[in-house]
C-alpha cells in the first residue's frame, strides 16, 4: 500500500513529536511531506534533517530566515501564509492539526479546501470556528478524525452506530492536580498549576486542565464533531485516565475505549483510519490498572468547565471569545500578572459582557478573537 502523505502542523509540541514518534515505528505506512512549528527551530531541524520533509513553515518570521541558512535544500516559509502553504502543501494526504490555539484555524481551513483528511488536535478550531470548519468539511468532503483521546474514544465507539442511536457522550476527566487537594486554590501557584497528575502537554493545555477548562473545550468540541445537543454531553472525573470517554446508547447500553494514557494511540488510529496498525503498547494489564473511580465534577469550583457549557449554549461568537480571552488569561497567570483563581472569575466577568454575534464568517473570528485578547489583557 503506498505510503500516506503527512503535513504536520505544530511538530515540535508534544502531539507533533508523537506523530512522527509513529512516522519512525510505520516507515512503510507514512511520509513526511511538511512540518510546521511556531519558533522552534532547532527541533524542526532536527526533525527536517531526518524526517526530509518537502517544505517547513515557521510562523515567527525572523526564526524562518535562521532556519533557511541552516537547511538551504529546503523551502522554508515565514509567518501565517506559510503554515497555510505547509498545511495544504499538494503532495500531503492527511493534515495533522496541532498548532496550540487559534493560530491553528486558517491552515486548518486551507488543508480542508485542498481536500486533506484532518488529523484533528487543535481544540481551538472546532470552539473557535465549529460551524465554519463544518460546513467546509462537508462542502469538501473531507473528514475530520479526532486525536484527542477522549475524542477519538467517542469517535471510535460511534463507528458503525449513528448518532440517532446515542443517548448521550461521557467525556472523562483526569481532575487535574487540584481535584483532591486540599489547597486554598486562592494560593495556587504556576509551578502546581502545571504538576498534571497523568499527562505531559504543553504550557497552555496543561494550565487548561487545571482550571477544567480544557474538559470545557472538548465539550465544545465534541458538541461539534459529533453534532449532538449540549445537554446529551456529559463529563466524569476519572483520576486514572484509562477510560478514555464513553457512549451511551438509547438502549441503555455503553461503550468505553480503554487504553493506558498516551497519546500514541490515538494519533495511530487517526492516521491510519479506518483501517488498525500494529500495536505501539502492550496489552493492557487489569491486574496492574484494576482501580477505576469516577466522580462528578465540581463546576462552581472550576468555573471554567460551567462557563464553556454556558457559552455553547448560547452559541454565535461567544464560545470564540470565550476561548481567545481564556488564552490570554493563561498567558497572564503565567507571567503572574494575575492569579490561578483569577482566570475563572475574570473570563466570568467578561463573557458576561460581550456582545454575541451570530453567523460568523473567518474575518468575525479572527476579530472577535482580537476583541477578547484585548479586553482580557485589561480586567
Amino acid at each position: 500500500m503506498e505510503q500516506a502523505k503527512l503535513n504536520i502542523l505544530g511538530s515540535t509540541g508534544s502531539i507533533g513529536t508523537s506523530t512522527l514518534q509513529i512516522v519512525r515505528q510505520h516507515p512503510e505506512q507514512f511520509q513526511v511531506s511538511s512540518l510546521a512549528a511556531h519558533s522552534n527551530i532547532d527541533a524542526l531541524e532536527r526533525q527536517a534533517r531526518e524526517f526530509h520533509p518537502k517544505i517547513i513553515a515557521v510562523y515567527d518570521q525572523e526564526k524562518a530566515f535562521a532556519l533557511s541558512k541552516r537547511l538551504p535544500h529546503i523551502q522554508v516559509r515565514a509567518g501565517m501564509e506559510g503554515l497555510e502553504e505547509a498545511a495544504c502543501y499538494a503532495q500531503g494526504d492527511i493534515c495533522v492539526s496541532a498548532l496550540s490555539g487559534s493560530v491553528g484555524i486558517r491552515p486548518t481551513l486551507r488543508a480542508i479546501e485542498a481536500g486533506l483528511r484532518i488529523a484533528l488536535a487543535n481544540k481551538e478550531v472546532l470552539v473557535a470556528a465549529g460551524e465554519l470548519v463544518m460546513q467546509a468539511a462537508k462542502k469538501h468532503g473531507v473528514a475530520i478524525v479526532p486525536i484527542d483521546s477522549e475524542q477519538s474514544a467517542i469517535f471510535q465507539c460511534l463507528q458503525g452506530y449513528s448518532i440517532k442511536d446515542v443517548d448521550r457522550i461521557i467525556l472523562t476527566a483526569s481532575g487535574g492536580p487540584f481535584f483532591r487537594s486540599t489547597k486554598n486554590l486562592q494560593e495556587v501557584s504556576f509551578e502546581e498549576a502545571m504538576q498534571h497528575p497523568t499527562w505531559k502537554m504543553g504550557q497552555k493545555n496543561t494550565i487548561d486542565s487545571s482550571t477544567l477548562m480544557n474538559k470545557g473545550l472538548e465539550v465544545i468540541e465534541a458538541y461539534w464533531l459529533f453534532n449532538i445537543p449540549i445537554d446529551r454531553i456529559d463529563v466524569a472525573i476519572h483520576p486514572q485516565s484509562l477510560v478514555h470517554s464513553f457512549v451511551e446508547f438509547r438502549d441503555g447500553s455503553l461503550l468505553a475505549q480503554v487504553a493506558e494514557n498516551t497519546m500514541l494511540l490515538p494519533i495511530q488510529y487517526a492516521l491510519s483510519y479506518p483501517r488498525r496498525l500494529e500495536r505501539v503498547l502492550p496489552r493492557f494489564d487489569f491486574k496492574k490498572f484494576s482501580v477505576w473511580e469516577f466522580y462528578e465534577p465540581d463546576k462552581e469550583t472550576f468555573l471554567c468547565l460551567q462557563l464553556a457549557y454556558d457559552a455553547v449554549r448560547v452559541g454565535g461568537s461567544l464560545p470564540c471569545f470565550m476561548s481567545a480571552a481564556n488564552e490570554a488569561l493563561v498567558e497572564r497567570f503565567v507571567h503572574r500578572q494575575i492569579r490561578w483563581i483569577d482566570i475563572g472569575k475574570k473570563l466570568q466577568k467578561l463573557m458576561e459582557i460581550h456582545t454575541v454575534k451570530h453567523h460568523l464568517q473567518l474575518a468575525d473570528v479572527l476579530e472577535t478573537e482580537q476583541e477578547a485578547r484585548e479586553e482580557a489583557l485589561r480586567v
